[in-house]
C-alpha cells in the first residue's frame, strides 16, 4: 500500500519549497511604546489517502498549521501592556475535510474560520488578564514539541485526514473516521475569560472559562487549569511541558478531561523525545510517543525528522482500539521562512464488532511559508 501513494512525494514537498518567494514581517512602531504587526502563514499540501481499496489525491491546506493572518496590537500602559490580536483562518480547503465521499469547496470561510479576537492587559507583577476569542488555557497542552516536525507531525493524529473513514474487509465504508478514532483530549478556541500567571522559574498556570460564540448551533461551554513548564537552559537540554484539565458541558452532556505532553531535547546531538497522554471519563485514553532528530544536512536550515505512534483504546467506541505510526522530515529554508514538509502516516482500527476494518495510509507532502 505505500508503494502506490509515495511516489513524487518527497519531489513536490522540496518544489513547494523552493518556488515560495520570501516574504518580511510587516511591523509598525507608533514611538510611544506601541507597535502594530501584520502576520501570516501559507500552508498548502498535496495530501493522499489510500483506504485499501482505493486512492485518493487532493490539494488541500495543511491543518496541521493552517493557512492564516492575523494582527496584534500592543501598546505600553504604566507598568503593563495593552494588547489587541486578530487573527483567522483563510477558510481553504482542509486536508482534515476531505473524505471518499467528495471534498469541501477550495475556499469556504466563515466566520468559525475567526481564531481569535481578543483582548488583554499583561502585568508585571500580576500576570495577564484576557478577553474574547481565544485559546482556552488547555488549547495546546497535548503539544508540547521540541522535534522541529510538529507542522506535518503530532499527536493530532486527525489533522492529516481526519474524515476519511476505514473501510471493512468487503471494502465497505464502515462510517468509523479517522477523526472518531484517534482523539486528543485538548482544550479549544472560545469565546472566554482568561487568567495567566507571570513566569515563575519556568512555570506558568492558567485558568479560564469559554463559551461556543461563533457556531449559533452550538451549546458547548468549558472550564479548564492548566500548569506549564518551559527551560531552554537546563543544562544540555531544553524541556517543554503542559498539564491540563477540564470540565465540558456540550447540550447538557458533561465530561471531564486530563490531558499533557512534555517534551526533550538534547541540544548538541539534536535528539529529542516527546510524549503526550489523556483521558476523558466519558470516553477512552490515548498515548502518543516520537522520537526526533534535527540536524544541519544543508546550509540553508535545519533538517529534521520524526517518527513516531499512536496508541488509543475505547476512543471511538468502548472496546475500540486505535493504532498509528508515522515518519516525517522537516526541511527549513531560513532566509524564506519556509518549512517544506513530507509525512507518512499508517493507521489500524478494531473494535468489538464483528467487522473487519481495513489499515489505510496518508501521506502529505508541501510548504509551509510564514511572514
Amino acid at each position: 500500500m505505500s508503494k502506490k501513494i509515495a511516489a513524487g512525494a518527497s519531489a513536490a514537498a522540496l518544489a513547494a519549497g523552493i518556488a515560495a518567494p520570501a516574504l518580511a514581517e510587516t511591523v509598525y512602531d507608533n514611538g510611544s511604546g506601541g507597535t502594530v504587526s501584520l502576520y501570516g502563514q501559507f500552508n498548502p499540501t498535496f495530501q493522499s489517502f489510500d483506504d485499501g481499496t482505493g486512492r485518493y489525491d487532493s490539494l488541500a491546506d495543511n491543518a496541521n498549521a493552517n493557512s492564516r493572518v492575523g494582527m496584534d496590537v500592543t501598546q505600553s500602559y504604566g507598568a503593563g501592556t495593552f494588547r489587541f490580536k486578530f487573527e483567522t483562518g483563510l477558510g481553504l480547503r482542509s486536508s482534515d475535510g476531505i473524505s471518499q465521499s467528495g471534498k469541501p469547496a477550495e475556499m469556504s470561510w466563515d466566520r468559525t474560520d475567526i481564531r481569535h479576537v481578543d483582548f488583554a492587559y499583561q502585568s508585571a507583577g500580576f500576570g495577564t488578564f484576557s478577553a474574547g476569542q481565544g485559546s482556552m488555557a488547555s488549547d495546546g497542552a497535548a503539544g508540547a514539541d521540541l522535534s522541529g516536525t510538529g507542522v506535518v507531525q503530532s499527536a493530532w493524529i486527525s489533522d492529516t485526514a481526519g474524515a476519511f473513514e476505514f473501510r471493512d474487509s468487503s471494502g465497505g465504508l464502515t462510517g468509523v473516521a479517522i477523526e472518531d478514532a484517534f482523539a486528543v483530549y485538548d482544550g479549544s478556541r472560545l469565546g472566554r475569560v482568561r487568567y495567566d500567571s507571570i513566569d515563575l522559574n519556568g512555570f506558568t498556570f492558567s485558568a479560564s472559562y469559554g463559551e461556543e460564540v461563533l457556531d449559533s448551533s452550538a451549546d458547548f461551554s468549558m472550564y479548564d487549569v492548566t500548569a506549564r513548564y518551559s527551560n531552554e537552559n537546563a543544562g544540555a537540554f531544553a524541556v517543554s511541558a503542559a498539564l491540563g484539565y477540564g470540565w465540558e458541558d456540550d447540550g447538557g452532556a458533561r465530561s471531564e478531561a486530563v490531558n499533557g505532553s512534555v517534551s526533550v531535547l538534547h541540544k548538541d546531538t539534536g535528539l529529542s523525545f516527546t510524549a503526550a497522554a489523556g483521558d476523558r471519563d466519558t470516553a477512552g485514553t490515548y498515548g502518543y510517543a516520537k522520537l526526533g532528530y534535527t540536524t544541519d544536512l544543508i546550509a540553508a536550515g535545519a533538517t529534521a525528522f520524526g517518527v513516531d505512534y499512536y496508541n488509543g483504546d475505547d476512543t471511538a467506541t468502548a472496546g475500540s482500539e486505535a493504532r498509528s505510526w508515522g515518519f516525517a522530515a522537516v526541511q527549513s529554508f531560513d532566509s524564506a521562512n519556509i518549512d517544506a514538509h513530507l509525512g507518512y502516516r499508517e493507521y489500524s482500527y478494531a473494535d468489538g464488532s464483528a467487522t473487519s476494518y481495513q489499515d489505510s495510509a496518508s501521506i502529505l507532502a508541501g510548504a509551509s511559508l510564514k511572514f
